[in-house]
């Protein structure tokens, strides 16, 4: 970054585009000499083509030509995935277990039936129909509940537990699946909730690949806030000028 001059770094700051470039440019001295398979490329370059309608190198070159890029600018782009994810692996993927470890309670999954209103009564009400199996949880939710889940049919998920607001939260993780929970209320919202199943999370590849992935990108926010910081440091600035 020594080479950009301070009107570009002033330009850069004015348009809110510092920490990006600055960010990128870390990611990519980190992968830049990271080895690559020929045929992984070559399948990623043939997607993209299909992603983006370009069925012949006179289409290549025109998209080349339509966003300002060089052909290399272009394998780049495409490359810069399969750089990181190998980089992941090489560099991570021995930390992998103990960052999952640490962010389990975060990664389990749940799917929770939900009603969201704002009248206390009316949510006793729906409640205690329920209760008496009166009704059910997809009728009630698309008539009566103010939350989005009015357009699922009161379910919501799978998706982390940690997704959820922290009182629901700890309710969902104490509750037995299929037991109906009495009305509560968080802010101005008063629920109806039913947990309906609960994924704990478990350490497969996939899972390993993810937090492998979380501590580059830990690494990368890190290193890019100090960068950052010496740029805002007039004598630094200075220096590099």
């Amino acid at each position: 970054m020594s080479e950009l001059s301070e009107s570009t770094l002033q330009e850069l700051r004015r348009h809110n585009l510092l920490q990006l470039l600055v960010q990128r440019r870390v990611v990519a001295e980190a992968v830049a000499q990271q080895a690559l398979d020929p045929e992984a490329c070559q399948q990623a370059r043939e997607q993209f083509c299909r992603q983006n309608g370009l069925a012949d190198e006179a289409a290549v070159q025109a998209f080349l030509a339509a966003n300002g890029l060089g052909p290399d600018d272009l394998s780049w782009q495409i490359e810069l995935p399969l750089r990181i994810r190998d980089h992941c692996a090489e560099h991570y993927r021995h930390k992998a277990e103990a960052q999952f470890l640490t962010r389990k309670n975060q990664l389990d999954r749940v799917v929770y039936s939900l009603l969201r209103v704002k009248d206390g009564f009316l949510a006793r009400e729906l409640y205690l129909r329920l209760d008496a199996t009166e009704a059910n949880f997809a009728d009630l939710a698309a008539e009566f509940s103010e939350g989005p889940e009015k357009q699922t049919n009161g379910i919501v998920g799978p998706v982390p537990l940690t997704q959820a607001h922290p009182a629901l939260a700890e309710r969902l993780r104490t509750s037995p699946p299929g037991q109906l929970m009495q009305p509560f209320q968080i802010s101005e919202w008063w629920l109806v909730a039913r947990l309906e199943s609960y994924t704990p999370a478990s350490f497969d590849e996939q899972t390993a690949q993810q937090m492998a992935s979380e501590l580059f990108d830990q690494w990368t926010r890190e290193e890019t806030s100090r960068i950052i910081r010496l740029f805002a440091d007039p004598g630094v600035v200075a220096m590099q000028a």
